[in-house]
């Protein structure tokens, strides 16, 4: 059910993406017709947050089923007493599924209006709160305990402090302000803190501001099937080539029972220092972050052999991840996608750079996983094809769990290597909308098959390095 635009895109990134999802084989395979109802169907769902709220449980310190009976009981406070099931996956034992209500047709608009920022906009769909940087404009005579509607600058047109807005805005919801309008707009010190509580989200999902925080972590479904694929064993050595901000790396190991070494990129100090709070908060001591440029982290000549931190000596990994920097155009929701067709297809480049390194520093008979969170085929299959030609060494692998879909025609792939890749494509999805009552219809196995296909854009291919 659609209740969004659909995802705003400059002329040219539209153009180019339409040629992708448009492209000769796709044509040829599908037909005009189908080929454009998907493409449709995929703007429409990008501008939707995904059906189900994803969390992956801390089972270094807890068991599943007892942190699932924990959160439960924070949900049902959350909620007011509505009953909402908590799945567990049945191909990804330590994940943890909560449908999304919505959207919700009762709400109703209130006078008194509050406008976000797109950004701020999205993460309300996905369950937060309002935190007062995120505030652009607010009524008049706004104070602290009133009700108040929220609205999404979805085009980023509002100007900071403004009254009244009367350009394109997207209404996701109602909630009360714990700031007035004048500590909002009049403070001198940094603004911080919650602004507006949510109280009637049009899409109702939980918030996890600080709950159960050791225990969960908050990960999209397919984030969470890479570190599945990689299949990391105790003892082994790893390397997450560009990690922030940890999600990947803490599930990793976990998977390896915090045994063996998990080396963690990035290049920004920040985000490493964000790595680092994460794997002190899950209590995992076998990760190591370094604020490193994984395109540098090959010791070019000699290098010190069992160096702790980069540059690595060639084949020193067992296993690699390279979850490259990407277009990001698989994330949802999001109703306005602002980047030049420039920045779309600068990511290649770099994503090639990053993969002739974890080619070097894979040990022969390793396994290299690659994934991003975007659609593009330049991105996904096409960087398969080029590394199968680039490197004779390498061979594309089958992968568990398979729970996408198989890769995009278009790259010139054969079937049976686009059945080993794995894509998440939001235009699969059925935006059917859901309700309690409409819940407690659906049998277990369309649940969890909803939930499969109904998530964020993603791809992922495996390799092993032939000795």
């Amino acid at each position: 059910m659609s209740v969004f635009p659909k995802i705003s895109l400059r002329a040219k990134v539209e153009e180019y993406l339409r040629a992708t999802f448009k492209n000769d084989e796709l044509l040829t395979a599908l037909g005009a017709v189908e080929a454009e109802r998907k493409y449709e169907s995929l703007l429409n769902n990008l501008s939707h947050p995904p059906a189900f709220t994803t969390v992956r449980v801390n089972t270094h310190l807890a068991s599943v089923e007892d942190v699932r009976g924990l959160l439960s009981e924070e949900i049902h406070k959350q909620y007011t007493s509505l009953t909402v099931p908590v799945l567990r996956h049945p191909k990804l034992p330590d994940i943890l599924l909560i449908p999304v209500i919505g959207p919700r047709k009762d709400v109703q608009k209130l006078t008194n209006e509050v406008i976000v920022g797109a950004q701020c906009g999205n993460a309300v769909l996905r369950g937060a709160h309002v935190y007062a940087p995120g505030i652009i404009s607010a009524s008049k005579f706004m104070k602290a305990g009133d009700s108040v509607s929220v609205y999404s600058d979805i085009e980023g047109k509002c100007k900071r402090g403004a009254k009244e807005f009367l350009g394109s805005k997207v209404f996701i919801g109602n909630g009360i302000s714990e700031l007035s309008r004048n500590e909002i707009f009049n403070s001198t010190g940094p603004l911080k803190g919650m602004g507006i509580k949510m109280t009637e989200p049009i899409y109702l999902s939980p918030s996890f501001d600080k709950m159960l925080s050791s225990y969960l972590f908050l990960q999209n479904l397919p984030s969470s099937v890479v570190s599945y694929v990689l299949n990391p064993q105790p003892g082994q050595r790893i390397l997450d080539m560009c990690a922030a901000p940890g999600g990947k790396t803490t599930h990793l190991a976990t998977l390896m029972c915090d045994e063996g070494e998990v080396i963690a990129l990035d290049k920004i100090a920040e985000k490493v220092k964000k790595i680092k709070q994460n794997a002190a908060l899950l209590k995992l001591n076998c990760i190591k972050a370094f604020c490193h440029d994984g395109t540098k982290a090959l010791a070019i000549g000699k290098g010190e052999d069992g160096q702790e931190g980069p540059p690595f000596l060639p084949e020193s990994f067992d296993r690699i991840l390279l979850d490259a920097p990407c277009s990001g155009m698989g994330q949802r929701p999001n109703m306005v996608y602002s980047w030049s067709l420039k920045e779309v297809t600068s990511y290649q480049p770099l994503q090639r750079k990053l993969f002739r390194v974890a080619v070097q520093l894979l040990k022969p008979g390793g396994i290299l996983v690659y994934s991003t969170c975007t659609i593009t085929l330049s991105e996904n299959e096409e960087q398969v094809a080029w590394a199968l030609e680039t490197f004779p060494c390498l061979q594309l692998q089958s992968q568990e769990p398979h729970i996408g879909g198989e890769g995009m025609m278009g790259a010139g792939l054969s079937p049976e290597q686009l059945k080993k890749l794995q894509r998440f494509d939001p235009s699969e999805a059925v935006l059917q909308g859901m309700d309690l009552n409409s819940l407690q219809e659906f049998r277990y196995e369309d649940l969890i098959s909803m939930a499969n296909k109904d998530c964020i854009g993603f791809f992922i291919a495996k390799f092993i390095k032939v000795p």
